[in-house]
């Protein structure tokens, strides 16, 4: 396996700006748009952004949340309280098993139907030796008629993203949403999924993998493209 490094930590940094800057040419004071991490490595570059923003450009309560693809219910009533999602955990393997779901009561069926979807409601999920757990959503705010801005770290098939449309339907009906990403792998698409706005658009061939490490996760901005 060998690597390479796409960005160093200034070039990071200056595309980190560039993004930053887009943004506030779209949304201004941020008044009506909300900035959603998809978990798990979008929320390093989601609170990247917004530690900038509120920095550098001076840009003043900018709501962030987290958004776990994984939970998905859909009878979802407006509501002006937020909903956070409780948490996913399934410590075992369910493949091939015989599996009883547990309620306290039965009434429409929509809970059920929800279990039978929610666990892994991506339309790409493989066989796995290794046991699942969700990570969290916490979205403290209201979402209904707000501008939705979904940031990931690396664009790739688009289907992280088509199960982000989905689930953010949990939480009320955005007035509109748009996709950051700081890299766009544009030749490995499943799905007509484009993003808004990108830090870096990379060609790279289906056996090659692009990583991009944060410093308060990884201890060093960088981006690599792995070849395996």
């Amino acid at each position: 396996m060998s690597q390479k490094v796409l960005l160093n930590a200034i070039e990071v940094n200056i595309a980190l700006h560039r993004l930053a800057c887009q943004l506030i040419e779209n949304h201004d004071t941020f008044s009506n748009t909300v900035l959603i991490g998809i978990q798990p490595r979008g929320i390093f570059l989601a609170e990247r952004i917004k530690l900038l923003l509120e920095t550098e450009y001076n840009v003043k309560n900018i709501e962030l949340g987290y958004l776990d693809i994984t939970f998905y219910r859909d009878d979802f009533r407006r509501n002006d309280k937020p909903i956070e999602a409780n948490r996913t955990k399934i410590n075992f393997i369910v493949e091939d098993k015989k599996v009883v779901f547990i309620d306290d009561v039965l009434y429409t069926g929509r809970s059920i139907r929800a279990a039978l979807t929610a666990t892994f409601y991506r339309d790409d999920f493989r066989r796995n030796d290794k046991p699942i757990e969700a990570n969290r959503t916490k979205i403290n705010f209201i979402v209904e008629d707000k501008k939705v801005v979904f940031i990931d770290d690396v664009l790739y098939t688009g289907r992280s993203i088509r199960a982000a449309l989905t689930a953010i339907q949990s939480f009320g009906r955005p007035l509109e949403i748009e996709l950051l990403t700081f890299i766009d792998r544009r030749f490995s698409r499943h799905l007509p999924i484009q993003p808004d706005y990108r830090g870096r658009q990379v060609d790279a061939i289906n056996n090659e993998k692009v990583k991009v490490c944060w410093k308060e996760n990884d201890g060093i901005d960088t981006v690599y493209l792995i070849n395996s």
